[in-house]
């Protein structure tokens, strides 16, 4: 195999890693250098091991319903959220969403995410008060509070009440916004004749999310300290615990399209850790130390979001409650100055239109009517070199012995007919970009997933189903297993590039003819909706080629 077609194989096989890792190299961030933590007193320390023992995953699970009907507790209800909280321990366990199915099926249940303790999958919230005080009696996961109100609701806070027989009455008041914030309210009077000095905490914890894919969508622990954002992955723990303070920010858990986190609205510095435990996850926060006055009352404040990653709504928190890069809980990668535009371009028109295929399809159609100019140049540049082609040929026969000379006599062709022969480059690498950008769209807003189109296409954010197995009912091999789209779109990028003149080199010709079929088995596995707008994009591209071909012919 010559040099030349070697380069080229590698060039090749470097792009195609460069489109599956990058985003997962780029969306890396390293902690930032973390401030030395004075240490806390010793019960402190126990807020990452809050969780019991008999409630780690080698419990054997229970159903849900019998955990639920096995406990007392609170209905809720809002627009979005449906569930209940465990008056034993006043944990927030049991949420599920009310907009979303688990399914494309018309029956699917409702999205689940939180579930008690000791079921198959635990995903939880608590909060509560911890003391170095080993004799000083604090509510645990095992308290049972007075319950004042039967459901929890935008327009019915609860209020949650304990004595712990020391002088000191614990109060916790909950409410409930319509969507996914909870506001928790928690205060302490000391009853006693000697002040009392107690640390504020909230944990989550849940089993790892085995559904986690690694490299699109950061799912894990994450949350926004001192203005910087952390994301830890799951593996990431393997080392041990990670530690953090900040004042003010928030931690919690992300998944793709789901998320739940602590936001701390304390000027003083809390401590977070992010910490493992076999399969079980917890990340928490402990407060700087509260001391109450005999005769006196001490409070704190928290909120928790528990909910979708409805983008439009992160950004309302972040603006009306002053909550610092909450919108960056959605994924929005290296390109987010591009990414965040284009998902509010394709959302507005989907207002318009009311299908957000139709939208994608006219959001291409935007991008090459912006692009026009540019690429108008770059096809009409094409256009010259391939009238160029026999000319090139007839150098490359004539100094067949003499490349040195063959790539000077080409160089001055070019100059004598005012050809540039990179600038066809330019529309492709002003796409790279754009095309990373919405790949990540498609992937992280869920305002995409189980969108249909037309067709067989039910759900834009998945691959598209009507794969060569389906309809030939022929064992396949999953990497060549794809759709209609995908093969739409294969044909769409040989059609334009027999449109564009070909390498006079012909172990180069044969390299890039081999691309539309690479990229066909390569897109195959990513999200329809993705497929389509290049499909279309191509189109677009080939329509306007033809025009400026037919243009110069005459």
């Amino acid at each position: 195999m010559k040099d030349e077609l070697k380069s080229f194989y590698a060039a090749v096989l470097l792009s195609l890693a460069v489109i599956f890792m990058c985003n997962h190299f780029f969306a890396d961030r390293k902690p930032a250098p973390q401030t030395p933590v004075e240490q806390q007193p010793a019960a402190t320390a126990q807020a990452p091991l809050k969780t019991e023992p008999s409630e780690t995953p080698q419990t054997a699970a229970l159903p849900v319903e019998e955990v639920l009907q096995s406990s007392s507790r609170i209905q809720l209800s809002n627009g979005s959220l449906k569930g209940s909280i465990r008056v034993a321990g006043s944990r927030i366990d049991n949420l599920w969403l009310k907009k979303y199915k688990q399914t494309l099926d018309a029956n699917s249940p409702d999205v689940e995410l939180f579930a008690p303790a000791k079921t198959n999958n635990p995903y939880y919230a608590e909060f509560g008060w911890l003391s170095s005080d080993k004799n000083l009696k604090l509510p645990t996961a095992d308290t049972v509070w007075t319950a004042k109100g039967s459901t929890l609701t935008p327009d019915s806070p609860i209020t949650l009440e304990w004595n712990n027989g020391q002088g000191l009455r614990f109060i916790t008041q909950i409410s409930i916004d319509q969507h996914y914030m909870f506001n928790i309210n928690q205060s302490v009077e000391n009853n006693t004749s000697s002040p009392v000095t107690i640390y504020p905490y909230g944990l989550i914890a849940r089993n790892r999310n085995q559904a986690a894919r690694a490299g699109v969508v950061h799912e894990g622990m994450i949350g926004v300290f001192n203005d910087e954002l952390e994301e830890v992955k799951y593996s990431d723990l393997k080392k041990g615990s990670k530690n953090f303070e900040t004042t003010k920010g928030w931690l919690g858990f992300s998944d793709r399209y789901w998320f739940s986190a602590f936001i701390l609205n304390s000027q003083q510095p809390s401590n977070i850790t992010f910490s493992q435990n076999d399969d079980f996850y917890q990340t928490d926060f402990v407060g700087s130390p509260l001391t109450i006055a005999a005769g006196s009352i001490g409070s704190t404040q928290q909120m928790l979001y528990a909910g979708a990653k409805e983008i439009k709504l992160l950004d309302k928190y972040t603006k009306d409650l002053n909550i610092n890069k909450f919108d960056l809980a959605v994924d929005f990668g290296w390109y987010y100055f591009l990414t965040k535009p284009f998902f509010y371009i394709l959302d507005y028109l989907y207002k318009i239109i009311g299908n957000m295929g139709w939208a994608i399809l006219l959001f291409a159609a935007l991008l090459r009517l912006a692009m026009f100019p540019i690429a108008n140049k770059s096809f009409e540049n094409m256009a010259k070199m391939k009238k160029l082609q026999p000319k090139l040929r007839e150098l490359q026969e004539k100094y067949a012995d003499d490349k040195r000379k063959a790539q000077q006599e080409t160089l001055l062709l070019y100059q004598r007919e005012k050809v540039n022969p990179a600038s066809g480059c330019l529309p492709m690498f002003i796409q790279i970009p754009v095309f990373f950008s919405l790949y990540k769209v498609l992937n992280i807003a869920i305002e995409i997933r189980q969108a249909p189109f037309i067709g067989w296409i039910k759900d834009l954010s998945a691959p598209d189903p009507l794969t060569i197995s389906s309809w030939s009912h022929l064992p396949v091999p999953g990497i060549l297993d794809i759709g209609i789209w995908p093969i739409v779109m294969g044909l769409t990028m040989f059609i334009q590039q027999k449109m564009n003149p070909a390498p006079t080199n012909k172990d180069q010709a044969r390299a890039f003819a081999m691309m539309p079929f690479i990229f066909t088995f390569m897109m195959g596995h990513f999200a329809a909706g993705l497929v389509i707008y290049w499909s279309f994009s191509n189109l677009l591209s080939i329509l306007q080629q033809r025009a400026i071909l037919y243009k110069n012919r005459n």
